[in-house]
């Protein structure tokens, strides 16, 4: 195996480590994010449960295990999101010119993936055009590829009370599959490729922000100077593309009988401009930021767990 090789292996072994420990400290805030996405009230509303709200009804009636519900598809999911954002992402660099990851200083420079579940590391500066493209390029694939555990964990955060729970991840797949066919498996796929755009301003943003730090600074800028700017760009960038979430959630959460039954869920939402529409009308222009606090709360511990990890397994399998 070339030395090139070698960094990619241990770069997705670390990354999946990160995503792991990352999802399972964060997995509470996920769900309560998640839960109050899927609410059909606008904020206002005498029924609509706010962030506390929503923690006592998980509490009251699924005890703390609640807080955990979709822990298991979003586990599973990990391994091959990351596996396929590396070869896919390593593979498009090099492509258009990059040597392969680690032939040459293996520094701890991190840049932010496109979506939540990691960082990539980068050996040395690169046009910020080249890090969108091979990102974007690369959390389409792992989107497409992965987005059947996405659903299930959805579904599985957001299940009523008063229907049959799922007992594990395969009880849910052969369910959706059993009732609603294949197809309920990429619902809110469109919105989910949508939310690629997150690294289009988290990318450039950081570049700028780390820029404008280093004109104050003679010599490197600090580490802890790196984490701000990574912190701010990734929190700019989840504000500026939050709504594709809202609307990802209830397309996801809708469930379309396969056999041509009624729904499930009145007044169903069609695609993503009927599905953004429909919550404007209906819930207000704060409809598609629902649990927005909640996300970017769980933005930053995430960040912080998911480097942290990736250093230490970094370290310990090239030592």
């Amino acid at each position: 195996m070339s030395s090139g090789q070698k960094w990619l292996a241990n770069s997705v072994i670390a990354g999946a480590g990160g995503g792991l420990v990352s999802s399972i400290a964060t997995c509470p805030l996920d769900v309560i994010k998640t839960k109050l996405q899927a609410q059909r009230v606008a904020h206002h509303s005498a029924n609509y449960l706010g962030v506390l709200g929503t923690v006592k009804s998980i509490i009251r009636h699924d005890g703390l295990r609640g807080l955990y519900r979709g822990l298991g598809p979003t586990i599973l999911g990990y391994l091959p999101t990351w596996a396929i954002y590396f070869a896919v992402y390593d593979g498009i660099k090099t492509r258009y010119g990059e040597a392969p990851l680690g032939v040459v200083q293996v520094a701890g420079k991190v840049y932010p993936a496109a979506q939540v579940k990691g960082y990539q590391p980068v050996m040395r500066e690169h046009p910020w055009s080249l890090h969108i493209f091979s990102a974007m390029a690369a959390g389409a694939c792992s989107t497409i590829a992965t987005n059947p555990l996405w659903v299930i964990k959805t579904r599985f955060m957001t299940q009523p009370r008063d229907e049959s729970r799922y007992r594990h991840t395969f009880d849910a797949f052969w369910t959706i599959w059993r009732t609603e066919g294949p197809k309920a498996f990429y619902r809110g796929l469109g919105s989910s490729l949508l939310g690629i755009t997150h690294v289009a301003v988290q990318f450039p943003l950081y570049e700028e922000l780390k820029s404008l730090a280093q004109k104050k600074t003679e010599g490197p800028i600090s580490s802890g100077t790196i984490l701000i700017c990574s912190a701010v760009a990734k929190m700019t960038a989840s504000i500026a593309t939050y709504p594709h979430e809202v609307v990802r959630t209830r397309l996801q959460i809708q469930r379309r009988l396969r056999n041509g039954g009624p729904e499930e869920l009145t007044n169903a939402y069609n695609g993503i401009i009927h599905t953004a529409r429909r919550v404007v009308h209906e819930e207000g222009w704060r409809g598609l930021y629902k649990g927005l606090s909640i996300n970017l709360f769980r933005t930053v511990p995430n960040s912080v767990v998911t480097m942290l990890t990736y250093e230490m397994l970094m370290r310990y399998m090239t030592s």
